[in-house]
Protein backbone atom coordinates (compact mmCIF):
# COMPACT_ATOMS: atom_id res chain seq x y z
CA UNK A 1 0.00 0.00 0.00
CA UNK A 2 1.31 3.05 -0.78
CA UNK A 3 1.29 6.24 2.12
CA UNK A 4 -0.20 9.07 1.65
CA UNK A 5 2.22 12.07 -0.32
CA UNK A 6 2.15 15.48 1.19
CA UNK A 7 1.49 18.15 -2.21
CA UNK A 8 1.82 22.00 -1.16
CA UNK A 9 -0.08 23.69 -4.17
CA UNK A 10 1.77 27.19 -4.43
CA UNK A 11 -0.88 29.47 -6.79
CA UNK A 12 0.11 33.41 -7.26
CA UNK A 13 -3.28 34.87 -6.44
CA UNK A 14 -6.44 33.82 -4.72
CA UNK A 15 -8.43 34.41 -7.70
CA UNK A 16 -6.03 31.69 -9.46
CA UNK A 17 -7.75 29.26 -6.69
CA UNK A 18 -8.32 25.31 -8.33
CA UNK A 19 -8.92 22.60 -6.31
CA UNK A 20 -6.84 20.04 -6.87
CA UNK A 21 -8.03 16.67 -5.73
CA UNK A 22 -5.32 13.97 -5.92
CA UNK A 23 -5.31 10.43 -4.82
CA UNK A 24 -3.19 9.34 -2.12
CA UNK A 25 -2.34 12.85 -1.71
CA UNK A 26 -3.17 15.29 1.44
CA UNK A 27 -3.32 18.54 -0.50
CA UNK A 28 -2.55 22.24 0.82
CA UNK A 29 -2.86 25.68 -0.73
CA UNK A 30 -0.69 28.66 -0.43
CA UNK A 31 -1.04 32.14 -2.39
CA UNK A 32 2.52 33.14 -3.51
CA UNK A 33 1.96 37.04 -4.69
CA UNK A 34 3.05 37.76 -7.87
CA UNK A 35 6.66 37.85 -9.19
CA UNK A 36 9.78 35.67 -8.06
CA UNK A 37 10.86 37.29 -5.18
CA UNK A 38 7.17 37.08 -3.31
CA UNK A 39 7.06 33.08 -4.94
CA UNK A 40 10.20 32.46 -3.88
CA UNK A 41 9.99 33.96 0.04
CA UNK A 42 6.53 32.16 0.64
CA UNK A 43 6.98 29.39 -0.93
CA UNK A 44 10.04 28.91 1.32
CA UNK A 45 8.19 29.98 4.18
CA UNK A 46 5.61 26.90 3.21
CA UNK A 47 7.78 24.11 2.77
CA UNK A 48 9.63 24.82 6.48
CA UNK A 49 6.11 24.95 8.04
CA UNK A 50 4.72 22.08 5.68
CA UNK A 51 7.08 19.82 4.74
CA UNK A 52 5.98 18.52 1.68
CA UNK A 53 7.24 15.40 -0.27
CA UNK A 54 5.86 17.76 -3.89
CA UNK A 55 5.33 21.13 -4.69
CA UNK A 56 3.00 21.67 -7.50
CA UNK A 57 2.40 25.45 -8.97
CA UNK A 58 -1.08 25.48 -10.47
CA UNK A 59 -1.74 28.78 -12.41
CA UNK A 60 -2.44 31.04 -15.03
CA UNK A 61 0.19 32.00 -18.26
CA UNK A 62 0.18 33.14 -21.54
CA UNK A 63 1.87 31.61 -24.77
CA UNK A 64 3.01 32.35 -28.10
CA UNK A 65 3.17 28.21 -29.32
CA UNK A 66 -0.42 27.05 -27.67
CA UNK A 67 -4.11 28.15 -27.52
CA UNK A 68 -6.41 29.69 -24.99
CA UNK A 69 -7.23 26.59 -23.01
CA UNK A 70 -4.56 24.56 -23.43
CA UNK A 71 -3.39 23.06 -20.25
CA UNK A 72 0.51 22.17 -19.98
CA UNK A 73 2.66 20.05 -17.27
CA UNK A 74 5.87 22.24 -17.00
CA UNK A 75 8.96 20.16 -15.82
CA UNK A 76 11.56 22.93 -17.27
CA UNK A 77 11.76 26.30 -16.55
CA UNK A 78 13.74 29.01 -17.60
CA UNK A 79 14.36 32.92 -16.06
CA UNK A 80 14.28 35.45 -18.87
CA UNK A 81 15.47 37.98 -16.67
CA UNK A 82 18.99 36.52 -15.77
CA UNK A 83 18.81 34.84 -19.35
CA UNK A 84 21.31 37.75 -20.30
CA UNK A 85 23.83 36.88 -17.63
CA UNK A 86 24.59 33.38 -18.35
CA UNK A 87 27.92 34.01 -20.28
CA UNK A 88 28.90 35.01 -16.98
CA UNK A 89 27.70 31.64 -15.25
CA UNK A 90 24.94 32.67 -13.66
CA UNK A 91 22.25 29.33 -13.52
CA UNK A 92 18.90 30.51 -16.06
CA UNK A 93 17.17 26.79 -16.85
CA UNK A 94 15.73 24.26 -14.36
CA UNK A 95 14.66 20.73 -15.65
CA UNK A 96 12.74 19.05 -12.59
CA UNK A 97 11.58 16.16 -14.37
CA UNK A 98 14.15 13.94 -12.58
CA UNK A 99 12.46 12.71 -9.30
CA UNK A 100 8.98 12.62 -10.54
CA UNK A 101 8.93 9.21 -11.84
CA UNK A 102 7.61 8.04 -8.26
CA UNK A 103 5.03 10.05 -7.93
CA UNK A 104 1.61 7.84 -8.35
CA UNK A 105 -0.20 10.46 -10.67
CA UNK A 106 -1.24 9.69 -14.67
CA UNK A 107 -0.97 13.37 -15.41
CA UNK A 108 -2.51 12.63 -18.66
CA UNK A 109 -0.02 15.61 -20.47
CA UNK A 110 3.59 15.36 -21.88
CA UNK A 111 5.93 16.05 -18.87
CA UNK A 112 8.31 18.64 -20.63
CA UNK A 113 6.75 21.74 -21.26
CA UNK A 114 9.34 24.93 -20.60
CA UNK A 115 7.97 27.53 -18.54
CA UNK A 116 9.55 31.05 -19.52
CA UNK A 117 9.25 32.81 -15.98
CA UNK A 118 9.95 36.68 -15.60
CA UNK A 119 9.21 39.39 -13.49
CA UNK A 120 6.79 41.19 -16.11
CA UNK A 121 3.76 40.86 -17.76
CA UNK A 122 4.83 39.99 -21.19
CA UNK A 123 3.21 41.56 -23.85
CA UNK A 124 5.71 41.32 -26.63
CA UNK A 125 5.84 38.02 -28.59
CA UNK A 126 9.29 38.52 -29.47
CA UNK A 127 10.50 38.21 -25.99
CA UNK A 128 9.38 34.56 -25.45
CA UNK A 129 10.74 31.17 -25.64
CA UNK A 130 9.35 28.08 -24.44
CA UNK A 131 5.81 26.93 -24.13
CA UNK A 132 4.22 29.53 -21.89
CA UNK A 133 4.95 32.48 -19.85
CA UNK A 134 4.57 33.63 -16.00
CA UNK A 135 5.62 35.33 -13.03
CA UNK A 136 6.82 32.85 -10.50
CA UNK A 137 7.23 29.08 -11.48
CA UNK A 138 10.93 29.30 -12.24
CA UNK A 139 11.75 30.81 -8.83
CA UNK A 140 9.47 27.89 -6.77
CA UNK A 141 11.52 25.59 -9.05
CA UNK A 142 14.40 27.11 -7.78
CA UNK A 143 13.52 26.50 -4.16
CA UNK A 144 12.60 23.20 -4.40
CA UNK A 145 15.80 22.03 -6.20
CA UNK A 146 17.69 23.82 -3.47
CA UNK A 147 15.33 22.00 -0.68
CA UNK A 148 15.84 18.76 -2.40
CA UNK A 149 11.78 18.64 -3.57
CA UNK A 150 10.03 17.66 -6.96
CA UNK A 151 8.26 20.40 -7.98
CA UNK A 152 6.51 20.62 -11.02
CA UNK A 153 3.61 23.54 -12.86
CA UNK A 154 0.73 22.55 -14.66
CA UNK A 155 -0.28 25.76 -16.33
CA UNK A 156 -3.71 26.91 -18.49
CA UNK A 157 -3.17 29.41 -21.05
CA UNK A 158 -5.31 32.34 -20.34
CA UNK A 159 -3.71 34.47 -22.92
CA UNK A 160 -1.93 34.72 -26.55
CA UNK A 161 1.32 37.08 -25.79
CA UNK A 162 0.90 40.11 -27.94
CA UNK A 163 -2.81 39.82 -28.60
CA UNK A 164 -4.29 39.93 -25.14
CA UNK A 165 -4.10 41.86 -23.00
CA UNK A 166 -4.20 42.01 -18.99
CA UNK A 167 -7.98 42.28 -19.16
CA UNK A 168 -8.27 39.37 -21.43
CA UNK A 169 -6.70 37.28 -18.43
CA UNK A 170 -9.16 38.38 -16.25
CA UNK A 171 -11.93 37.35 -18.38
CA UNK A 172 -10.38 33.68 -18.79
CA UNK A 173 -9.99 33.33 -14.84
CA UNK A 174 -13.04 31.39 -14.43
CA UNK A 175 -12.67 29.38 -17.30
CA UNK A 176 -8.87 28.22 -15.63
CA UNK A 177 -10.43 27.28 -12.21
CA UNK A 178 -13.07 25.11 -14.22
CA UNK A 179 -11.38 23.60 -16.48
CA UNK A 180 -7.88 23.07 -14.32
CA UNK A 181 -10.13 21.65 -11.02
CA UNK A 182 -11.80 19.42 -13.91
CA UNK A 183 -8.39 17.99 -14.63
CA UNK A 184 -7.22 17.16 -11.53
CA UNK A 185 -10.51 15.61 -10.82
CA UNK A 186 -9.92 13.19 -13.79
CA UNK A 187 -6.31 12.33 -12.47
CA UNK A 188 -8.11 10.48 -9.24
CA UNK A 189 -10.10 8.46 -11.87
Amino acid sequence: MQKELKVLVAQALPEEYTDTPLPLAKVEHIYTGVGKVNAALRLTVAIQRLHPDVVLNVGTAGTTKHHVGDILLCTRFMDRDLRPLAGFGVTWQQDTARGLEHLPWAWGLPVDGLCNTGDSFVTDANETDGDVVDMEAYAQAQVCRELGIPFLAVKYVTDIVGQNSVKHWEDKLADARRDLTAYFKGIGQ
